[in-house]
């Protein structure tokens, strides 16, 4: 079949197989050209691992640190005539090429929230590893279905006490718009932090410790977004944000736990990227767009995959000093948050139109770089060409 980009509203429901191919190989490139890395980490655990910071954390391990893996994330195979999600092809491309390195990596599909897949992981860690060095946890899901009392938990972004009126933008069209949020209630703030706190990474902390499958000096990374003021009132001060501080809450009991085997937990904040989630919270795409501008015009623009390289290189790799925040927080959003680059950003942010925003924003960027989620976009892909949405497996076995 010929594959090309369908986009409806937020989500763009095909994915390239040979594009997201193409552009996982393009971040195995970007972190060996950059050289390797002295992390002590030789045996990790990335949940989330199919797209993203988790990917990008994966491919880093792999790549710089001489790390094997295992991955686990919730993705929809392919048929004869219909494509996989991009991360399910992401996961196959990066378990071929973290083979053709000879490191190992095994990817397991399925809810990571699920006491079942807990059980998965750890029978997959006693045959393969024994223990692990590391855990990055980096789930992104609106929805959990709560392993001990069956509960389906739905997250929404919605601010706290009162409507909220925001700028914003539809980026299918560009048209700069102001939108109102009605407030999230009692029960909807209880609901996002069921499935956007810190419980499920202290559950698996916890499994994990309790079988013995974690090593002396064993690190924990759950990361996250604080980013700038005006994304602040969807993102700090509403429902999101108490997920958020659900998340310090666990962060610091963790550390706790871990004493035992001097080990340690910390959320790591990151800078904004494209992701699927990004493009549906209201501000963002408006706030990336122009905030990528600036930071390509002063020269401080990092790609995801360089960005997650420098989060190891600077505050992980062995000896290095780490820039942790008041709430104990590693800050690698320090390139998106100077002064110079916010200033800027704020001049612009009342000055925006529908009218002038392919002058002073990169919304053409913001646009490209969520097609190249779902591998579009590529120079080196011919997308006329007819390809096959199984790429050749089983999909039944595989």
């Amino acid at each position: 079949m010929i594959v090309k980009p369908r986009v409806r509203g937020f989500i763009c429901t095909t994915a390239h197989p040979t594009g997201c191919t193409a552009h996982v190989a393009a971040q195995f490139d970007v972190v060996g050209a950059n050289g390797d890395l002295d992390t002590s980490v030789k045996k990790a655990l990335v949940i989330g691992c199919s797209g993203g910071y988790g990917l990008a954390s994966r491919i880093v391990l792999t790549e710089a640190c001489s790390a094997d893996t295992i991955g686990v994330s919730f993705e929809k195979p392919p048929s004869d005539a219909k494509t996989a999600t991009a991360g399910w092809y992401n996961n196959v491309a990066f378990d071929e090429l973290a083979a053709a390195r000879g490191r190992f990596a095994k990817t397991l599909d399925g809810d990571a929230f699920s006491d079942e897949m807990k059980v998965r992981v750890i029978e997959e860690i006693r045959e393969h590893f024994g223990q692990i060095d590391m855990l990055i946890y980096s789930l992104a899901s609106p929805v959990r279905q709560h392993p001990r009392t069956g509960t389906l938990h739905r997250s929404v972004l919605k601010p706290l006490g009162e409507m909220l009126d925001m700028k914003s933008i539809n980026v299918d069209t560009g048209e700069v718009n102001q939108v109102t949020l009605e407030p999230g209630t009692d029960e909807e703030v209880a609901n996002t932090v069921a499935v956007m706190g810190g419980e499920d990474w202290e559950f698996w902390v916890d499994a994990l410790r309790d079988v013995g499958a974690l090593a002396d000096g064993f690190r924990t990374l759950a990361f996250t977004y604080i980013g700038s003021d005006l994304t602040w009132p969807i993102y700090w001060d509403g429902t999101l944000g108490k997920a958020k501080e659900d998340l310090d809450r666990a962060a610091s009991a963790l550390r706790d736990r871990l004493q035992g085997i001097g080990g340690s937990a910390r959320i790591v904040s990151l800078k904004s990227v494209v992701t699927q989630a990004s493009v549906a919270i209201p501000v963002v795409p408006l706030y990336v767009s122009l905030l990528f501008r600036v930071m390509k015009q002063q020269g401080s623009y990092e790609t995801l995959i360089e960005h997650v390289y420098r989060l190891f290189a600077t505050q992980l790799n062995t000896g290095a000093e780490q820039r942790l925040d008041e709430g104990g927080r590693i800050r690698v959003d320090d390139l998106e948050l100077k002064d110079a680059v916010q200033d800027e950003v704020k001049r612009l942010w009342p000055l925006v139109t529908s009218e002038n925003i392919d002058e002073i924003a990169d919304l053409e960027g913001f646009r490209n770089d969520f097609l190249r989620i779902f591998g579009f976009g590529f120079a080196c892909v011919d997308y006329d060409a007819d390809v096959d949405p199984t790429l050749g497996k089983d999909v039944e076995t595989f």
